[in-house]
C-alpha cells in the first residue's frame, strides 16, 4: 500500500520543515508549497490525500485558496492558523475545511487529526453499515446501535447521531447542524441545538457533563470522535 500524500500549504520555513519531519516519520509522504497558487497547483497535478493549509500566505487569502479548492478537490483540508477567533475559524469551516488548528500546536494532536481525517476519507460509500468505535450505524435499517446495544432515539437525536457519525472527527458548526436538521430558517437558534445534543449525550455518554463522544468545539459547534486508541 503507498503511502498517504499530504501537501503542505504554509510559506513559514520552520513550520514546512516541523511538517515534513512529523508526519514523513509517521509514514506519510509530504509535498509543501510556500504560496496559494503553488498549492493549487501543485494539489491539481500530485492530487494529495490531504491538505494543511495556512491561512496567511503572501499571495492571497487562505480563505480565498480554500474557496478556490473546493471547486474541485474532495480531500479532506485542515486548517492551520494562528488565527484563533470564532469567526475566522466559523469561516473557514463554512468554505469546506474539515477541521481547524491553531498556532502553536501540539504534533500529537495533529497527527490524531490527521488520522482521523484520512480514515472518514477512506470509509467508502458502498458499504451500508457506518461503524465507528462502539457505534454502528445501518443506514438500510435506519437504526443504530451503541455498544450493541439498540439506541431508542427520537427521529431528531437520530437525524443529529447520524450526521456526527457521517462527519466522524470533523468540526460541525451550529449553523451547518441547525440547516440540516431544521433549515435554513432555524440556523441561528443554537438553543435547540444545545437541548437536543444534551438529551443525546445522556443516552450515550457515561457521563454527561464529561463528554467523549459528543465534544464541544466552543463557539463554533461540536465534533464527534468515536475511537479513543
Amino acid at each position: 500500500m503507498s503511502k498517504p500524500q499530504i501537501l503542505v500549504i504554509d510559506d513559514e520555513p520552520q513550520i514546512r520543515k516541523l511538517l515534513s519531519i512529523v508526519l514523513e516519520s509517521s509514514d506519510y509522504k509530504v509535498l509543501t508549497a510556500t504560496t496559494g497558487l503553488e498549492g493549487i497547483s501543485l494539489a491539481a497535478s500530485r492530487q494529495p490525500d490531504l491538505i494543511l493549509l495556512d491561512l496567511g500566505l503572501p499571495d492571497q487569502s487562505g480563505l480565498k485558496v480554500l474557496e478556490d479548492l473546493r471547486h474541485w478537490f474532495v480531500n479532506p483540508i485542515i486548517i492551520i492558523s494562528v488565527k484563533n477567533r470564532e469567526e475566522d475559524i466559523i469561516s473557514a469551516l463554512d468554505l469546506g475545511a474539515d477541521d481547524y488548528i491553531t498556532k502553536p500546536f501540539r504534533t500529537g494532536e495533529l497527527l490524531a487529526r490527521t488520522r482521523t481525517s484520512l480514515r472518514r476519507q477512506n470509509k467508502g460509500d458502498g458499504n451500508s453499515k457506518i461503524v465507528s468505535g462502539p457505534f454502528i450505524f445501518d443506514l438500510e435499517a435506519r437504526t443504530i446501535h451503541f455498544n450493541e446495544t439498540y439506541l431508542k432515539l427520537t427521529t431528531t437525536e437520530y437525524a443529529l447521531l447520524s450526521i456526527f457519525m457521517r462527519n466522524e472527527g470533523k468540526v460541525l458548526t451550529h449553523g451547518f447542524l441547525l440547516n440540516e436538521i431544521w433549515g435554513k430558517a432555524y440556523e441561528s437558534e443554537t438553543q435547540y441545538l444545545r437541548v437536543f445534543v444534551s438529551q443525546l449525550r445522556k443516552k450515550i455518554e457515561m457521563n454527561a457533563n464529561t463528554p467523549k463522544y459528543i465534544l464541544t468545539e466552543s463557539g463554533v459547534g461540536y465534533r464527534f470522535v468515536s475511537d479513543h486508541s
